[in-house]
């Protein structure tokens, strides 16, 4: 697993970029609304574009993070990461292969 970005708390959004090879967008996670228990907790928005949605999860370490999918027609790939919390209140994305959480 690789670290693709770093992010920081605002409020109940987080803010950060998404740096891959490929890669180098700004995006944000925005709570949503939810409408049903299986809606995301938040939409990930890259400028006007919504780019992903998160989960929120419990690890088995009972330590909280959110279980991301971001995809779009320019991405290569479908990106399965998670959002955990780091260092001095920097968030971690931490890209996955698969989505298997």
């Amino acid at each position: 697993m690789a670290n693709i970005g770093i992010f920081t708390a605002q409020n109940d959004s987080f803010t950060g970029t998404v740096r891959t090879l490929t890669l180098n967008v700004k995006v944000k996670f925005v709570p949503n609304t939810k409408e049903s228990d299986n809606a995301p907790d938040y939409r990930i928005v890259a400028g006007n574009f919504e780019i992903g949605a998160a989960w929120k999860k419990v690890s088995k370490a009972e330590r909280p993070y959110l279980s991301a999918t971001l995809d779009d027609p320019s991405f290569p790939a479908t990106i399965y990461a998670r959002l955990v919390e780091g260092d001095v209140g920097a968030h971690n994305l931490i890209w996955s292969r698969s989505k298997g959480d």
